[in-house]
């Protein structure tokens, strides 16, 4: 495919904060189009280097009366007429699409949250496949609405209550929707049918990294249920009326970021990849291991922040299912005692993360000293949602993060570091980074494990890591816990499972003693890509058996609880 025909072919989707921002990019993904999000306050130039064919402007949860209210650039809105891009603004982007265009956005009357009937007024446009008078049920989240509209739009959809859910102005290319139509389904309803850009890397990685530099952001939190023919208008607004091209396939995402790496890897130089025995960063190691073969050299660091038995079991796998050339490097003496009284989990990851550096430094100069060439590039195995969880809320006024967690993929890095990075799947989220692993014969139980974190066990230990028998204890309950889980049969239909220790001791009965013995909480989760979660509703039966196990078989435990919290409000792991 040639490069410009997909890079004309974009969805770029202005984020101007809302919670369901990340959603609208996985639901135009599941459609076999390529989309990328960034803040809408984004320069003209950022967006225009991307050229796309269709730009949607995102909700938020800002009023466009405010003087702190974020906006698309000067200059956008005759661009985009200029050059035939198709423009779909959602929520905050209808009324800000309104304002800058002429017309008046005013408080409602009567504010419209949650489900609401809407009635097609006139079947053309974004509405064309519908007839005058068709209703459905829909998501609103607003306060304000549009009263006056821009000359040349017209209403499409009211609401029940009379107010603007639907407007357009087809001469111009400009659409609007007063409601969120990626909120439509279940998290498991695009669960294995996303596809990404074929040349996406390519044509357009350079323009996307421009667009990232400064204060760009990316969508957010949330997952909501409630539109369902929202993937129809969605899908009818792209292909029918924008005339988008559903082409994206993950074989030629793979061709792309080999033909990638061979562009940014000299034919004389080698590479290291962390390996964290991750699908992450094994998929990412396979792949430029595909890319460039010997010249790929594999490191992986025992932290001692392990899950039971980890380092046999991914040594085993990377050997004899995967080939990779991976040297084991026993460092959990060098970590451990760098964290030693440490208790706060920022503290505790950029730790991790400077010592990671410090020891893929070390090994890059053993390299150098052997081949007579030191090593050029880090491979990691950033993803989407990294990125996403390490930028600032846009509108909020700040040039970096107001950090959910840092990552030491994406904000822990230290800035003299020596190594140039190589991420080949920062561009996708978890579930597209498995279909990529199966194209590249990754194992399918591998493909299959629960995410681990970079930090490892240090963020499942609330408190000192190295302060009694901690380490231990978690070790075991989580291999309890998870075998459990597989024993039942329920290890695919979780997300994530594991185990978590609490620096807290209560009263027990075992053995018709009195014990003062430590807490340890379980938490599972169902999810898309980590960015929401909801806790996973075990049988009695099963709780009631993995407590019996656990407080039966690990010494220092006599109480488990469970974590029932969804993200939000809280984070996945425990910190």
């Amino acid at each position: 495919m040639d490069p410009k025909a997909v890079k004309s072919d974009l969805v770029l989707i202005l984020d101007f904060g809302s919670q369901y921002t990340h959603l609208i990019t996985r639901r135009i993904r599941a459609l076999s189009v390529f989309s990328l999000c960034i803040s809408g306050t984004s320069p003209l130039s950022s967006i225009t280097s991307l050229n796309p064919k269709v730009v949607i402007l995102s909700g938020g949860p800002h009023s466009v009366h405010s003087n702190d209210s974020p906006s698309f650039a000067d200059g956008f809105v005759d661009w985009a007429q200029s050059n035939g891009v198709f423009v779909l603004g959602i929520c905050y982007g209808l009324q800000l699409l309104v304002q800058r265009l002429g017309g008046e956005v005013r408080a409602g009357e009567k504010q419209e949250y949650g489900r609401m009937d809407i009635e097609v007024e006139k079947n053309c446009g974004i509405f064309g496949g519908k007839k005058v008078g068709d209703k459905q049920v829909v998501w609103m989240s607003h306060g304000d609405e549009a009263a006056r509209l821009p000359n040349g739009f017209e209403v499409v959809a009211r609401s029940q209550q009379g107010a603007v859910a639907a407007v357009e102005d087809r001469d111009r290319k400009f659409y609007g929707l007063q409601y969120h139509p990626e909120s439509e389904g279940t998290p498991g309803s695009v669960n294995q049918t996303f596809r990404v850009a074929a040349h996406s890397m390519l044509a357009l990685g350079r323009a996307w990294e421009t667009a990232l530099s400064g204060d760009n952001t990316f969508g957010c939190w949330g997952l909501v249920t409630h539109s369902p023919e929202g993937m129809e208008t969605l899908k009818y607004f792209l292909f029918d009326v924008c005339g988008v091209n559903a082409g994206w396939k993950m074989e030629d995402v793979m061709d792309e970021e080999i033909e990638v790496i061979n562009n940014t890897v000299a034919p004389d130089d080698h590479v290291i990849c962390a390996l964290s025995g991750g699908v992450d960063s094994t998929v990412a190691a396979t792949l430029v291991h595909k890319a460039i073969g010997d010249r790929l050299h594999c490191v992986f660091v025992d932290n001692g922040l392990l899950r039971y038995k980890e380092r046999e079991r991914v040594m085993e796998t990377f050997d004899r299912d995967l080939h990779l050339p991976v040297t084991c490097v026993d460092a959990s003496e060098q970590f451990l005692s760098k964290l030693k009284g440490v208790v706060d989990p920022e503290m505790k990851r950029k730790i991790i993360g400077k010592e990671f550096i410090c020891i893929f430094d070390a090994f890059a100069h053993e390299l150098e000293q052997k081949l007579g060439k030191k090593p050029a590039f880090l491979v990691q195995g950033t993803l989407y949602p990294d990125v996403i969880e390490s930028c600032p809320p846009p509108g909020s006024g700040r040039t970096h993060s107001h950090t959910i967690k840092s990552h030491h993929n994406v904000g822990g890095l230290p800035k003299d570091m020596k190594l140039k990075l190589i991420e080949p799947l920062k561009l996708l989220f978890k579930d597209e980074v498995r279909q990529l692993g199966r194209i590249l014969k990754v194992p399918e139980p591998f493909l299959k494990r629960h995410p681990f974190p970079g930090p490892g066990l240090a963020v499942r230990v609330l408190g000192d890591v190295t302060e009694g028998n901690a380490l231990d204890i978690v070790r075991q309950v989580d291999e309890i816990f998870i075998q459990s889980i597989k024993d039942a049969g329920i290890y695919d239909s979780i997300w994530q499972a594991f185990a978590v220790f609490l620096p807290v001791k209560s009263v027990g009965v075992q053995g018709d003693r009195r014990t003062h013995s430590y807490v340890v909480t379980l938490r599972a989760v169902t999810s898309q890509d980590g960015m929401t979660a909801d806790w996973y509703c075990f049988e009695n039966s099963f709780l009631k058996e993995v407590s019996q196990k656990i407080c039966n078989n690990v010494r220092g435990v006599n109480r488990v609880t469970l974590d029932i919290t969804s993200k939000p409000p809280s984070t996945i792991e425990w910190e």
